[in-house]
């Protein structure tokens, strides 16, 4: 019977002793709270002691942690309006300050009012560009000015904004078949620009080769004509010559040539005057 009260002194050691002591994970950070207020703040990892009974500990993740934002529509400055779908990543910094900021909320508290703070910042930068500029590669930059601006507003949180990141961006659903008509309409007014410029093109072409065409026909039969009249001009003189030498025998070789042009085939019919000057060298005084 004596044994039973130093047992329970023993167990009543034990209980106090594994109430005061705590173990902080390295990838946490942790506070003792004493009737709701923060006592102490505990960063490194280890074994560590609080008052049983009056105080308590509370963990927070240290390791950088993601938040999925709900999409949000937004409206550039050309007036196209778009649905952005981003995503956070972020760190507990302070966890005396976030703890003054979302009380016994926590991580869930924090994270609404860091989505919100996401949401607004997404809103001022993308509001400042045109959609271009959101659906281009240059929206890398659009995105550090989004961090920066979050980070700047989730100060007083206890927290760093490490990143934010746009996954998509696209157009809402009912201005979806809007869009690509007024797509389409732009591809075909292209379109018809291009074969106008190429059908002028095309005349143009045309044109220069009609009149390279005329040109060069004009010359040849230029120089056709040139060298048609030299050879006339050089056969009539020729001639000239011939005839001057011998006039008898000159006539007597153009009949031969007229003979023989108007001769030929074996049906032909000449109807002439027996006497006509044609026949002069086809007579012979032995016929006569």
């Amino acid at each position: 019977m004596n044994r039973l009260p130093i047992l329970g002194g023993a167990i009543a050691i034990v209980f106090l002793a594994q109430s005061s002591i705590f173990i902080v994970d390295e990838r946490e950070k942790a506070l003792v709270l004493q009737f709701g207020q923060v006592k102490d703040e505990i960063e490194d990892p280890g074994l560590n002691f609080k008052i049983p009974f009056i105080q308590e500990v509370v963990s927070y993740d240290d390791r950088i942690l993601s938040l999925d934002t709900l999409p949000l529509e937004v409206t550039p400055l050309d007036d196209r309006r778009l649905v952005v779908d981003a995503f956070a990543r972020y760190r507990i910094i302070d966890v005396g300050q976030f703890r003054q900021a979302v009380g016994t909320g926590g991580v869930k508290s924090a994270e609404s009012r860091l989505e919100r703070i996401i949401n607004a910042s997404l809103r001022e930068v993308l509001g400042s560009v045109t959609s271009n500029e959101i659906l281009s590669a240059g929206r890398v930059a659009l995105m550090n000015r989004i961090r920066d601006l979050a980070a700047s507003e989730s100060e007083n949180l206890g927290i760093e904004v490490v990143d934010v990141r746009i996954k998509r961006a696209d157009l809402p659903a009912q201005n979806l078949e809007a869009t690509f008509a007024r797509m389409r309409a732009e591809r075909e007014r292209e379109a018809t620009d291009e074969r106008a410029r190429g059908n002028e093109a095309a005349q143009v072409v045309r044109a220069a080769a009609d009149r390279t065409a005329v040109e060069l026909v004009s010359e040849a039969q230029r120089d056709s004509d040139i060298i048609r009249g030299e050879a006339d001009g050089q056969r009539n003189a020729i001639f000239a010559a011939a005839f001057s030498k011998d006039p008898e025998f000159f006539a007597f070789y153009r009949s031969l040539a007229a003979y023989e042009a108007s001769l030929k085939g074996s049906n032909t019919t000449l109807v002439l005057s027996p006497d006509s000057e044609f026949f002069d060298f086809l007579k012979t005084d032995g016929l006569e």
